[in-house]
């Protein structure tokens, strides 16, 4: 009898993980809906703001001026514009930067600049529409070796800045690493389940949880992820399983019963998505 009665409880017992999972996938596919909806908004920034700013930068061309010339007048300029122009003063990038009409990195905004002579257009080539005369958004990766946290990939914007003659003489980029992306979607969510606990009182604990993007190479979550939760997240294969919508399921890592859910962000990139996964407490 104690055999049979251990046997049931253990049963139910896995039951139960097995429907707390599937809950949780149920509240994973509310959050990246959420954050779906955020990239989107946080793109549109960008996409607002970055043709204004390349109108702005002319002037580093005016009178025939080389802007290659003075770096830390390049720099002042892109400070300045980032500053005064509201969609790029909150935009989630990482950095702002001058490219000259051939795709070389001349000067970026910040103090350490590793990307002056970098060939973007090598690195980027979706950005030869821009060097054309059109804005412009691309995937792609900077050169260098990988990250601790494993590869990388970088979203990138670019303006065409037009001198006077309306002949495209360099490009106004922008842009961030996936994982740095990961990063801020992950913030704003933790930022919504705390804001969420004190409006109800509730004292209970928020979930395990972790955001990362995903494409057809991988997946890239933010730096504090467990190895073994993004390598899971990149075996369940995402950009199949979303072919044809959001998808959610659920997955054991280490004895621990997760839910995930699955979506597309087409305009981060084509087979480009955002992935929630999480566990309740």
């Amino acid at each position: 009898m104690k055999h049979s009665a251990a046997v049931a409880f253990l049963l139910v017992s896995l039951v139960g993980c097995k429907d707390q999972a599937k809950e949780s996938a149920k509240l994973a596919a509310k959050d990246v809906d959420t954050l779906a909806e955020l990239v989107d908004k946080d793109i549109a920034e960008v996409q607002r703001g970055l043709p204004e700013g390349s109108k702005r930068l002319a002037s580093l061309y005016a009178s025939g001026a080389d802007a290659t010339k003075d770096l830390p007048a390049v720099r002042q300029a892109l400070l300045k514009t980032q500053r005064e122009i509201p969609d790029l003063n909150v935009a989630k990038s990482t950095f702002f930067a001058l490219v000259d009409d051939k795709g070389i990195g001349v000067r970026n905004n910040l103090e350490q600049d590793a990307m002056a002579g970098q060939d973007l257009a090598k690195q980027f080539p979706g950005i030869s529409k821009a060097l054309a005369g059109e804005y412009t958004e691309t995937t792609g990766a900077f050169a260098g070796p990988p990250g601790p946290n494993g590869p990388d990939k970088d979203w990138l914007a670019a303006s065409p800045i037009k001198n006077e003659q309306n002949k495209v003489v360099g490009l106004f980029v922008t842009g961030w690493s996936y994982r740095r992306f990961a990063t801020h979607l992950q913030e704003v969510l933790k930022e919504n389940f705390q804001s969420n606990l004190r409006k109800s009182g509730d004292t209970g604990k928020m979930p395990v949880f972790y955001v990362a993007l995903f494409d057809s190479a991988g997946v890239y979550s933010e730096r504090t992820t467990p190895k073994v939760d993004e390598q899971a997240l990149a075996d369940a294969k995402l950009v199949d399983k979303t072919k044809g919508g959001p998808y959610q399921g659920t997955l054991n890592i280490t004895d621990r019963d997760f839910g995930y859910a699955a979506k597309r962000t087409p305009k981060l990139g084509e087979d480009v998505g955002v992935v929630v996964l999480r566990s309740e407490l």
